[in-house]
């Protein structure tokens, strides 16, 4: 994709230069700064020493953590509650697999999630593709998974979909419409149209009116009751819903879509115990989807988690993130919530000694 090919270009002359991030500063000591060599992009309280773009792991074992309880969550694409029984099979093969308790949190915002990471309320979880990076950034989120097939394919694409019967036939048709975009992080919902629908003549906030609509579901049933004009959405949401009869996308036309995309991304926070993090990983990548309902619900899209590193595979999104000028603050973290979170992770149990 040669928007991707310039947006490198303009990221590593921007990182060059005065730099293209600003990250919060608050949260860490001088001294482990001093002892820290390289933060890259992370906020000032992680180091990325080893330079995979995640935050390493402390050597200080007094700021390990070994919890008795497990919190796990999935990204709030739609109904968080359908999806605590979705993946109960695989929490409690996560509890057996690492010897603890395993309780479930349904965040209902992108941010939620990052911040109860960042405050040590949330220990494992699925992010999606956009909010990744923030996760990764501003809460220590180490991705090491991905849902994919057998042979290693992966991925979803952006999709900009209006009603079948509007005048709508190309991107340009947008201009002085109304278009539902998701969350201001959210990758195929919001940066990656406001990256590369420019370059196809189209800027959003400028030639069109913006709506964010706070989940993909939310665009898709809107589009789909024209209450928006069109909006950008993450296919295998479409797919998902379209399976499920809740939209029939034979009645909204595809105006273009993108090449594919990572999927909500699986990992932890970076400070659990070395073990535990082995543990986890295990669980993930050796977790039999057959006959369960997590393959119920994505076994047209996928069988199993597979391996991924943050470094390779989000290339593309952190790039966007940056040719949009993102910045990862405290108050770009604020902006990321339509509407706040109703329930809260229990808090973190004493970590054992």
């Amino acid at each position: 994709m040669t928007v991707l090919w310039w947006a490198r270009r303009t990221l590593l002359a921007s990182i060059c230069g005065a730099g293209a991030l600003i990250l919060v500063a608050g949260g860490f000591s001088p001294a482990a700064a001093a002892e820290c060599k390289n933060h890259g992009d992370l906020d000032k309280r992680y180091c990325d020493d080893d330079r995979d773009l995640v935050a390493d792991t402390p050597k200080d074992a007094s700021k390990l953590l070994d919890p008795d309880t497990l919190v796990f969550s999935y990204t709030p694409v739609e109904d968080p509650a359908v999806y605590e029984n979705v993946f109960k099979e695989f929490m409690d093969y996560l509890a057996k697999k690492t010897g603890k308790k395993v309780k479930w949190y349904g965040a209902d915002s992108y941010a939620a999630q990052v911040e109860a990471m960042r405050s040590g309320r949330l220990h494992v979880a699925g992010i999606s593709t956009g909010p990744t990076v923030f996760g990764v950034n501003l809460a220590g989120y180490v991705p090491i998974a991905i849902m994919g097939k057998a042979d290693g394919r992966f991925g979803y694409k952006l999709q900009l979909i209006t009603q079948k019967d509007s005048n709508i036939k190309k991107i340009t048709d947008l201009k002085g419409r109304k278009v539902a975009h998701v969350t201001p992080s959210s990758n195929s919902g919001n940066q990656a149209p406001r990256a590369l629908f420019k370059s196809m003549g189209l800027v959003p906030d400028q030639d069109y009116k913006v709506i964010y609509s706070g989940k993909h579901d939310n665009s898709i049933m809107g589009v789909a009751n024209k209450d928006y004009d069109a909006a950008p959405i993450a296919s295998s949401v479409l797919d998902r819903m379209h399976e499920k009869k809740v939209v029939d996308k034979n009645k909204l036309r595809i105006i273009w879509e993108s090449k594919a995309f990572p999927t909500t991304s699986y990992g932890y926070v970076y400070n659990l115990k070395p073990d535990l993090q082995a543990k986890i990983k295990d669980a993930f990548l050796s977790f039999d989807w057959k006959g369960t309902a997590l393959h119920k619900e994505f076994g047209k899209q996928a069988d199993k988690f597979i391996p991924i590193t943050y470094k390779e595979h989000w290339v593309d999104v952190a790039t966007i993130q940056s040719v949009n000028g993102t910045i990862y603050t405290d108050e770009a973290l604020k902006g990321l919530k339509v509407g706040k979170s109703k329930k809260k992770p229990a808090k973190e149990e004493k970590k054992k000694s």
